[in-house]
């Protein structure tokens, strides 16, 4: 595996190493131990999630999980291509309220690191995306939050207007009003 640090603190492109020979190819998609190596050892899965998307356009995010138990996440398109975003939340941060965008692709199998602290959405690019998320933290209901996909405070650079999304995502407030 290989790791890129990205311009915000803690968010890494993760790349896989496939190798390969006349059946196809294998390669690690997470070992705790690469992770340790790179700067990532509190990262420790929990749960895993999938997300389909049937229709190009679909935006799902920004959301997060509130303290006591923020969710770090590494997230893998397995089906399609999306537009992968992580926000810094985290006030105590050199990155706070900055930005990083990447494609993942099931064709790239590229997957973003997003620590906790951060807000986490995409863009479908494509018909029938899959996306898959390891998360670092069981998921609590009442700690779901979200930030506004076009908050002003962020400037995210999305490559299209999104054609569906859930009502609440098109309605959090402005980030420092919340």
């Amino acid at each position: 595996m290989k790791f890129q640090e990205t311009e915000i603190m803690g968010v890494h492109i993760v790349d896989v190493e496939p190798h390969g020979d006349a059946r196809g190819d294998f390669a690690r998609s997470y070992c705790a131990e690469e992770f340790e190596k790179a700067g990532l050892g509190d990262f420790s899965p929990v749960q895993m999630n999938v997300s389909g998307n049937a229709a190009r356009g679909t935006l799902r995010g920004l959301h997060y999980q509130d303290d006591p138990t923020p969710d770090p996440k590494l997230v893998r398109c397995t089906s399609g291509a999306v537009f992968d975003v992580a926000v810094d939340l985290r006030r105590d941060s050199e990155t706070f309220r900055q930005w990083t965008g990447i494609e993942l692709s099931a064709e790239n199998r590229k997957a973003l690191f997003v620590p906790a602290g951060c807000a986490h959405g995409f863009l479908t690019l494509t018909d029938n995306c899959e996306v898959f998320y390891v998360m670092g933290a069981l998921y609590v209901a009442d700690l779901a939050r979200g930030v506004r996909w076009d908050d002003p405070a962020f400037a995210i650079a999305w490559p299209f207007e999104p054609v569906a999304m859930a009502e609440r995502d098109a309605n959090y407030p402005d980030f420092e009003a919340s």
